[in-house]
């Protein structure tokens, strides 16, 4: 078997690491789109929603920053251009909301998609061996199901 520094299966860290710019790609249509809701708020709600979307791109901010570091961990080269965010994302990209619950909706749908991605690499990462990417998932995880729970709650 071939193995990388790290000493994991080289093929299957290379897997990991398609799937972890995968993840890369909709971290950061996600953390637009969280600076556009930030800007283009409208409503009741400014103050509050505001001051959470900041707090949520700023978190996105230093998962993306920690996506590309785990690649690099890895061995891999991490995506960089807007092109290959845009082919690669299912995050949706929203254009010019202003409104509270379609701007709180597409978070709730943007984090959705990301725990898809998050769970594959999940899996992927326990059969690679791979505890430094399994546990940065599952922290991802774990946060983000909280995050669209109290979302949801907003939301009713």
């Amino acid at each position: 078997m071939n193995t990388t520094i790290l000493g994991l299966d080289s093929k299957k860290t290379k897997n990991v690491v398609i799937n972890l710019n995968n993840l890369l790609a909709n971290f950061q249509v996600y953390y637009q789109n969280l600076r556009g809701l930030h800007w283009n708020i409208k409503g009741k709600s400014f103050f509050e929603l505001h001051i959470k979307f900041e707090e949520f791109y700023t978190d996105s901010q230093e998962k993306i920053d920690m996506i590309a570091e785990r690649i690099l961990t890895l061995e891999g080269t991490p995506l960089h251009t807007f092109s290959e965010y845009s082919e690669l994302s299912k995050v949706k990209v929203g254009k010019n909301i202003s409104k509270d619950v379609d701007g709180v909706e597409l978070v709730v749908n943007s984090l959705s998609e990301l725990l898809k991605i998050e769970r594959h690499i999940l899996n992927e990462s326990d059969d690679a061996n791979d505890e430094g990417t399994n546990s940065m998932m599952s922290d991802f995880i774990a946060e983000q199901e909280k995050t669209i729970w109290m979302l949801n709650a907003w939301l009713k």
